[in-house]
């Protein structure tokens, strides 16, 4: 599965910039080979829709007309909220959200606009596409087995 880790030359190298992860973590933690595969599709969309995550997290958190502020989206996403007020400002300035005043108090809502819902869509589709590429390459008891591996990992108390 190590594979599946982005490489600069020869060396796998971590989500996190172009630093090598030691081989000797990677043969010796199934997680870390589990993240270096989780990270590897990750970016490979990213480079692929030309989206990074944390916009494609707050686009699927306002679809269907959702109106949030941007404390009730980084809670929801667990994600910092410098990174999604940076986020959302510039995805102000493209056109893909609105922020108005909430009636009562202080709180901006960010909403999509039709061109953000549209590029949600694009998003969607391109996970979908790579979703069944996937489908097409493992055999239904593969994807049967890889799912309850899964859950295996993710119900796993430590």
């Amino acid at each position: 599965m190590a594979q599946a880790a982005r490489r600069h030359g020869d060396l796998l190298v971590s989500p996190a910039g172009n630093k090598p992860v030691p081989e000797d973590m990677l043969r010796d933690s199934l997680l870390a080979q589990v993240a270096a595969a989780y990270f590897a599709v990750g970016k490979r969309l990213e480079r692929k829709t030309q989206c990074s995550a944390t916009r494609g997290f707050i686009l699927s958190t306002l679809r269907g007309g959702a109106q949030l502020n941007q404390n009730q989206i980084a809670l929801r996403l667990g994600l910092d909220r410098t990174v999604v007020h940076r986020a959302i400002k510039s995805m102000v300035q493209e056109g893909l959200v609105t922020e108005r005043r909430a009636s009562t108090g202080k709180a901006l809502l960010v909403r999509l606009t039709a061109k953000g819902a549209r590029y949600h869509e694009r998003l969607v589709k391109a996970r979908r596409a790579a979703d069944e590429k996937l489908r097409q390459k493992l055999s239904s008891g593969d994807r049967a087995k890889l799912l309850h591996l899964l859950k295996v990992v993710t119900d796993l108390e430590f």
